[in-house]
């Protein structure tokens, strides 16, 4: 797909969202933002000289996902990208992740993203064309300890991405998966949980990171028009990914090392 038009954005009020409803917007597309702290514009449409509009949706909601569905009937008569972005951080040692925290983690993070496919697919199917995009991460490729409910949820969004790829193919459709590794965005102020020296770490990762949100929308738009199944849209995270593809046992050393200092500092 070299060039889209009618795009949503779920999580689009901030953070990676924000980058990609800036960066489609400039080149032309017209944009609905959907984010909970959207509010909801009635009877507004983009237009090349306002190509951005802003909805409140909760990914959680499948009330949300059939109001957005109608808007883009309405407005647009199809949607070309539906791009899956909203998320919350979460993980933390496997005693301190409590129930509650992985029902909230896999009901954004994973659920999140089947609702909305589930709500668009048939339209793209229909059209026989158009593209999902999931932003995933780099723990749904690569498995740090300390990250258990977050891994296996990123892990489950890859796999469904690549599902849907193989599924949607026939009908023209598309899937792209985004892995990024540390950028800096505000996913960290939505961590919870009883980890907090481990919340203190990732934080400082994501802090001191030298991507920025928009590097990484400018790596995803370049994927996206390639018709890329996979993004992986920065240096470190391409290394990372390397390293446990091509030397298992050096991948398998660093991670338990990683490990090992964690116990350290509780020691």
């Amino acid at each position: 797909m070299s060039r889209l038009s009618r795009v949503l954005v779920t999580g689009g009020a901030s953070g990676l969202g924000a980058a990609l409803v800036a960066r489609f917007a400039e080149r032309g597309d017209q944009v609905l933002s959907a984010d909970l702290s959207d509010a909801t514009v009635a009877g507004a449409t983009a237009t090349p000289e306002r190509p951005v509009v802003r909805r409140r949706l909760d990914v959680t909601s499948e009330d949300d996902w059939a109001a957005a569905v109608a808007w883009v009937e309405d407005n647009w008569g199809g949607l070309d990208l539906l791009v899956n972005n909203a998320g919350v951080a979460g993980g933390g040692r496997l005693e301190l992740t409590s129930i509650e925290d992985w029902h909230r983690i896999i009901d954004v993070n994973l659920l999140g993203v089947v609702r909305g496919t589930r709500a668009f697919v048939p339209m793209m199917k229909k059209q026989q064309s158009g593209r999902v995009v999931n932003t995933a991460s780099l723990a749904g490729l690569v498995h740090p300890p300390g990250m258990g409910s977050y891994n296996a949820v990123k892990a489950a969004v890859v796999a469904f991405s690549e599902t849907m790829s193989h599924e949607l193919a026939p009908y023209g459709v598309g899937c792209t998966a985004v892995c990024p590794s540390y950028f800096r965005t505000n996913l960290m102020s939505s961590m919870r949980g009883q980890d907090t020296a481990l919340a203190a770490q990732f934080t400082r990762l994501v802090e001191t990171s030298p991507i920025s949100a928009d590097d990484i929308a400018v790596a995803v738009l370049d994927g996206v028009d390639r018709g890329l199944d996979v993004v992986i849209p920065d240096e470190p995270a391409r290394a990372a990914y390397a390293l446990k593809l091509g030397d298992r046992g050096a991948y398998d050393a660093q991670m338990r090392a990683t490990a090992a200092r964690a116990k350290e500092r509780d020691a």
